[in-house]
């Protein structure tokens, strides 16, 4: 089966976002001391890479080979946001992203004519996106004490305002290559 230019591009993207992740995730769990953070960070970029894979996989089942992208969507993010300056503004600024990519797959699997084997790579991954969104949401709440509650939610709010800007600006960037996945509200 031979798919479209557009869809090509978005499953590309959507796997070069997830190797961009595994990268980051890798290095950072490898600069943490040994805590349950860094083994929930272990666990979530063993995860990106899997998704990675089965992206690359889909492509295949798809009869095309992924496309070398120039970016990843988070890329934007330190323009947007600001460089994270401590491991809490680092998983408030993933809380944020990993929503982001929640929507985004829902809308995706939501949208018309969406191959099964995309249907099915959504899926798959989603299991994952809703664990990372859970465990980093843990997280932060154990932090707490350490940054303060509302500290937290200002830094959640700010990351959340960067992230709307970026989507924004991704989607009007790409608006011919997404075509029916609209612009998802958070």
């Amino acid at each position: 089966m031979k798919i479209d230019e557009s869809l090509h591009w978005i499953l590309s993207f959507y796997r070069t976002s997830e190797i961009s992740g595994a990268l980051f995730f890798g290095e950072l769990a490898r600069s943490l001391r040994p805590s349950a953070i860094q083994q929930d960070m272990t666990r979530q970029f063993a995860d990106e890479a899997n998704h990675a894979r089965y992206w690359t996989d889909c492509l295949a089942k798809l009869g095309v080979e992924p496309l070398k992208l120039p970016t990843a969507y988070q890329n934007q993010y330190l323009a947007a946001a600001g460089m994270p300056t401590n491991l809490m503004e680092i998983l408030a600024i993933t809380q944020v992203f990993e929503k982001r990519v929640v929507s985004q797959y829902t809308l995706h699997a939501k949208s018309p004519n969406v191959p099964d084997i995309v249907g099915e790579t959504i899926e798959t991954i989603m299991k994952d996106e809703k664990w990372h969104i859970e465990w980093i949401r843990d997280a932060l709440k154990d932090m707490e004490t350490e940054y303060g509650a509302d500290n937290i939610k200002d830094t959640l709010k700010r990351f959340t305002l960067a992230d709307r800007e970026v989507y924004q600006k991704t989607t009007l960037e790409h608006q011919e290559r997404i075509g029916d996945l609209r612009l998802a509200r958070r």
